[in-house]
């Protein structure tokens, strides 16, 4: 089953995310997530796949950018999460670190994986076992060329 919207603009970035989309610098992938942002419901969980370099963070800036955030947006590799509060709350996390199910509940981490934030989840198949059925999965790669690469996957 693919992801739809009942607006033509929120069809046309799901059709574009589906398809693979390749841009060539950080603005193009924060533009993308921008538009993206402006289709995914309040409750969205939405898991960053990618080695280390492929533009994760970047897109999660774009998501911030498109929620309203004005704070910066960095990646929480060490601090685990980050909230931000825009005119949607959007948590970043980054789940590189989590080695073991138990770290998940003493961070008490499983309060942002229902509603009503919006979950950002780089290294997302660490935490694989708490992600709800609904997560939407992004994959991001690089090219040779530097350029980058995006793909929505389909859900089932």
């Amino acid at each position: 089953m693919r992801l739809t919207s009942p607006t033509s603009v929120a069809l046309n970035i799901y059709d574009k995310l589906h398809a693979g989309v390749t841009t060539a610098s950080a603005v193009e992938t924060q533009a993308l997530a921008v538009e993206f942002a402006a289709t995914l419901p309040p409750d969205t969980t939405l898991a960053l796949h990618g080695n280390l370099g492929v533009g994760k963070t970047t897109f999660v800036q774009g998501l911030a950018r498109g929620f309203g955030v004005t704070d910066a947006v960095t990646s929480p590799t060490f601090t685990i999460f980050t909230l931000h509060r825009g005119n949607r709350t959007l948590v970043h996390l980054d789940a590189y670190r989590l080695e073991r199910a138990d770290q998940l509940d003493t961070l008490m981490l499983e309060d942002f994986l229902t509603t009503p934030y919006c979950l950002a989840v780089e290294w997302p198949e660490n935490i694989a076992a708490w992600l709800p059925p609904t997560t939407l999965h992004l994959d991001l790669g690089i090219m040779r060329d530097e350029r980058h690469t995006l793909r929505l996957r389909a859900t089932a």
